[in-house]
């Protein structure tokens, strides 16, 4: 395996590469340095697997057809493994059959050798970008986690029938409380939720991925 750059920032990114021929992982890792890109660089699955992933954005390129597991197996398995990484194949056997079944699991890119290096670098920002994306959707939504830890039982039923769409009177009589407590249950949610409006407390709802 070969690292470039030992420091890793929480920002910079870091691309993945997994191939058994080294000719073509130090291949890889000049072209990506030649560019900025911090590369790790593995031999095989395991080897990568034992490995911890940097809490940083990034990408794996994957080699289809390695000895023991192949690529295409990795790549259905990774969901299960917490391997979240956007996957772009590499390979020099590749095929239709191949091809569809590498990107209807998520693959960004199929490529097979020899390839374009831009055409490369060019699926890897890509991958490095939708990676980014991600990662701030689900701190987003961790922080929204938080948030809604901090509602009361009552608090939380109120925000569900708000969302909902019933109005206070409603909530009211649905359960079993005057419209005075409703009100004030209703502004402490959208005080600790940091909702400006209904619209925006809904939009948080669908968020959290909450049952309704």
């Amino acid at each position: 395996m070969t690292t470039a750059g030992q420091s890793i920032d929480a920002n910079e990114p870091i691309v993945y590469v997994i191939d058994d021929d080294r000719s073509v992982r130090v291949a890889l890792e000049d072209l990506l340095a030649s560019v900025g890109l911090t590369v790790r660089s593995y031999g095989s699955i395991q080897e990568f697997l034992s490995t911890p992933v940097a809490d940083a954005p990034g990408c794996l390129v994957l080699d289809v057809r390695m000895p023991g597991q192949s690529g295409l197996e990795f790549q259905q398995q990774m969901k299960t493994l917490g391997v979240r990484l956007p996957v772009i194949f590499i390979t020099g056997h590749g095929d239709i059959a191949m091809s569809v079944r590498a990107m209807k699991n998520g693959a960004i890119e199929f490529l097979t050798k020899p390839f374009r290096d831009q055409d490369l670098l060019d699926a890897i920002q890509h991958g490095i970008e939708q990676d980014r994306l991600q990662r701030k959707e689900e701190s987003i939504s961790t922080d929204l986690r938080e948030l809604w830890h901090t509602l009361t039982p009552g608090e939380r039923v109120v925000m569900e029938l708000v969302v909902q769409g019933l109005l206070n009177k409603q909530i009211a009589g649905d359960l079993g409380v005057s419209e005075i407590t409703v009100k004030v249950r209703r502004s402490q949610v959208m005080r600790k939720m940091n909702a400006k409006s209904v619209a925006d407390l809904v939009r948080i709802w669908v968020r959290l991925k909450l049952p309704s």
